[in-house]
């Protein structure tokens, strides 16, 4: 029988090569963050990268890119029973959008100690005064995370 935590590593890992598909060119880069959305059994629905550079829209997080393809996937918004599996934590543009579309388990993989609001800076998607609160896995293969944020910053 597989583990959650294995489960929870292949999906990872899944949004860790979203991630690195970012391309590299000679205009500013994107900031390497890959996410998934996977229904209730474990099927994806919808991958993203971030795309803030290359749409000049500050709102073009992985996330949120991600979200948005599922939900048209679906037909709805609201994402009761999937899973997001990003690989940084998420901000709080993120976090608050991943409550109101209901989702149900939060996986990701490095903590983002400036913007993080999954408990790094604040915690969104724990707050007692939201009408959800999803399941959260924090840490999930975060030593390979934080290396691709480290290798893209590092340049």
């Amino acid at each position: 029988m597989t583990s959650r935590n294995e489960v929870h590593e292949e999906w990872m890992r899944r949004a860790l090569a979203v991630a690195a598909s970012t391309p590299r060119g000679d205009a500013a880069p994107d900031v390497p963050v890959g996410a998934v959305v996977l229904d209730p059994d474990g099927r994806e629905l919808a991958a993203a990268r971030n795309e803030r550079e290359a749409g000049a829209d500050p709102t073009a997080h992985a996330e949120i890119l991600a979200l948005r393809a599922a939900a048209t996937r679906l037909g709805q918004w609201r994402l009761a029973g999937c899973t997001l599996v990003v690989t940084l934590e998420p901000c709080t543009m993120c976090a608050g959008a991943l409550v109101l579309a209901r989702v149900g388990t939060l996986v990701f993989g490095a903590w983002e100690p400036k913007t993080g609001a999954v408990g790094s800076l604040w915690d969104v998607v724990r707050d007692r005064r939201l009408n959800h609160r999803p399941e959260v896995y924090g840490g999930v293969l975060e030593a390979e995370c934080a290396e691709l944020m480290r290798g893209f910053f590092g340049r």
